[in-house]
């Protein structure tokens, strides 16, 4: 049996939070929750896999089509669009990489490594990583997604990480994946040997697609080509990553735990966030938005998303935590998630020093 999950040690007032989620009681169970979803959620369609990979491409393309054809003045807007709709790209692989898209784990893996090779992302790296995350979704020193720094770690680095982090953790949060990305998916020295061939087959791809694009780009447009093509839609995606990692799951009032308090059932359904985005930003993402059920059970398609969240929240929806994006919800997370703090959960930089000069 589970531990029960603890209230939350400060209880949000801002609009942008739309429901804040009770302590979950230790007596329910996966099976518990498993029992309420209808079995159509987790249903494989070749069809609806094959409209969200078209829909992807399509706009992707249409995207750039429009960065071509706009003025500069324009060009703010079509980057936009561009980059948001190859967020698509990265949630068909990321559905992939938990072989959730179609039903054949071949087909997965070939449309994950095409749609992340082309954001220069690592198929098998991430895959394996991630599933990391999953198993381990806000353990203290384990899960390998947005953990709130270490105070101590924090203070015993010398000052150029330190104002790295501060910027990070903060105002720059949306920057946050590409270092993960440079940091947590190119070491190769992490992988089992089992792991390490696909991992390679990998980094072969993304190196061929670079020095197959880049230079043709390059040849074709010049630097200010390469620049409005590729590197700024790229930014944009990594905007949407970042903000999507860090909300799903760290808001204020949402613990990260140590192995003592931390419970697999809690950190799938009340440790994880649904945010309402723009219907556009949806749209294009593939409802990566909806991410409790996605937590609660990773062979749940993209597709299915919507329809599993309407069946937790009518079940489960108590122990749900909601919110609205928007700069409120963003200043304040990236104003207060900042250190780790056992009792309060988080604590800001400021509060830190102020409490070590004391």
């Amino acid at each position: 049996m589970a531990p029960a999950t603890k209230a939350s040690p400060c209880e949000p007032t801002l609009s942008c939070y739309k429901a804040v989620a009770e302590p979950l009681p230790g007596n329910v169970t996966l099976k518990d929750i498993m029992e309420t979803l209808p079995k159509e959620v987790f249903e494989k369609s070749y069809r609806k896999a094959a409209f969200s990979v078209l829909t992807t491409f399509v706009f992707t393309a249409l995207g750039l089509y429009l960065v071509h054809l706009s003025p500069w003045y324009l060009l703010p807007f079509a980057w936009i669009f561009a980059g948001t709709a190859a967020c698509g790209l990265f949630v068909l692989g990321h559905d992939c990489g938990h072989r959730s898209l179609v039903p054949s784990v071949f087909i997965n893996d070939i449309i994950g490594t095409l749609t992340l090779t082309l954001l220069v992302y690592p198929y098998h790296p991430w895959r394996i990583q991630h599933n990391h995350h999953h198993a381990n979704t806000n353990r203290l020193h384990i899960d390998n997604a947005w953990q709130p720094t270490d105070p101590e770690a924090y203070k015993n680095q010398p000052w150029p990480v330190r104002a790295a982090l501060r910027l990070v953790k903060g105002p720059l949060w949306f920057i946050g994946s590409i270092g993960h990305l440079a940091m947590e998916h190119f070491d190769l020295s992490v992988y089992s040997k089992e792991q390490q061939p696909g991992v390679r087959q990998s980094y072969y791809a993304c190196a061929i697609f670079a020095a197959t694009v880049f230079p043709l780009l390059y040849k074709f447009f010049g630097v200010t080509g390469l620049l409005k093509y590729y590197v700024v839609p790229w930014l944009v995606f990594h905007f949407w990553m970042s903000t999507f990692t860090l909300v799903h799951h760290t808001l204020p009032h949402i613990p990260f735990l140590d192995d003592k308090e931390w419970s697999p059932i809690a950190s799938r359904l009340t440790f994880t966030v649904h945010a309402d985005y723009p219907f556009w930003v949806e749209f294009l993402c593939h409802d990566i938005n909806v991410h409790i059920p996605h937590h609660f059970s990773t062979s749940i398609p993209s597709y299915n998303l919507k329809m599993a969240h309407r069946s937790m929240k009518a079940n489960w929806g108590k122990y749900m935590h909601e919110a609205a994006f928007g700069w409120e919800l963003m200043y304040d997370i990236a104003t207060k998630c900042h250190l780790f703090h056992k009792e309060s959960y988080y604590q800001t930089f400021a509060a830190f020093w102020a409490a070590a000069t004391d």
